[in-house]
């Protein structure tokens, strides 16, 4: 199913990445994120860190991936960037930087994660594509609603990260042994129900409100 996003005609989206996701994410989400500015900022801050953390942590145990270890080390540096860039925004509205609990989106996904190699690589390549493709529909869905520095960084990541999710579908098709298709259909059906599924609490990647 191709996702019809309104936003996405402003050519803020590449139509690469509309194609990818299985579904929109529902306005309910995005309702609920305006009316949880702070909650929202703090998670967006853990996103990238986490995903830093595990662009670092794929380097570490895939030393004999070339092509992997340069794109992850590009990606680590990026997404550390832009989790100082969000402390910063933070910091400068009053918000203090907490420990907030995950949500159930990305160990959703990873559930379906093969043990065996190189299905567990080609799996964890195709779950960060999915993340790295949802965060950037959500952050252009919130532009046209935020006040204008907050819509201004958030435009900024799309830019820079709109393809980063063709990046770990590149790299999966190198290290499997089989087309990747069939396993990201199989991760697009499960993201598409985490996403349409109530969650109790308001996180960047949850479900809509219960």
């Amino acid at each position: 199913m191709t996702v019809s996003l309104a936003v996405a005609h402003d050519s803020l989206i590449p139509q690469e990445l509309i194609d990818f996701l299985p579904c929109e994410t529902p306005q309910r989400w995005v309702d609920w994120a305006l009316d949880n500015e702070e909650l929202l900022l703090i998670d967006h801050a853990q996103c990238e860190k986490k995903a830093a953390s595990t662009a670092m942590s794929l380097m570490y145990r895939y030393v004999d991936q070339p092509d992997l270890l340069t794109k992850m080390s590009q990606l680590a540096r990026e997404e550390l960037l832009h989790f100082e860039q969000v402390v910063r925004i933070m910091l400068s509205r009053g918000i203090t930087y907490r420990h907030i609990s995950a949500s159930r989106y990305a160990e959703g996904l990873r559930k379906l994660v093969r043990g065996d190699e190189p299905g567990r690589l080609v799996d964890l390549l195709i779950v960060g594509a999915l993340i790295e493709a949802r965060s950037c529909e959500r952050f252009a869905r919130l532009i046209p609603h935020l006040d204008a520095e907050l819509a201004k960084f958030y435009r900024g990541l799309v830019k820079s990260e709109g393809r980063h999710f063709e990046d770990y579908i590149m790299l999966a098709k190198q290290v499997s042994d089989a087309p990747v298709e069939p396993r990201v259909e199989i991760f697009r059906a499960r993201e598409a129900e985490l996403i349409a599924t109530p969650d109790d609490v308001f996180r960047f990647h949850s479900g809509v409100p219960a």
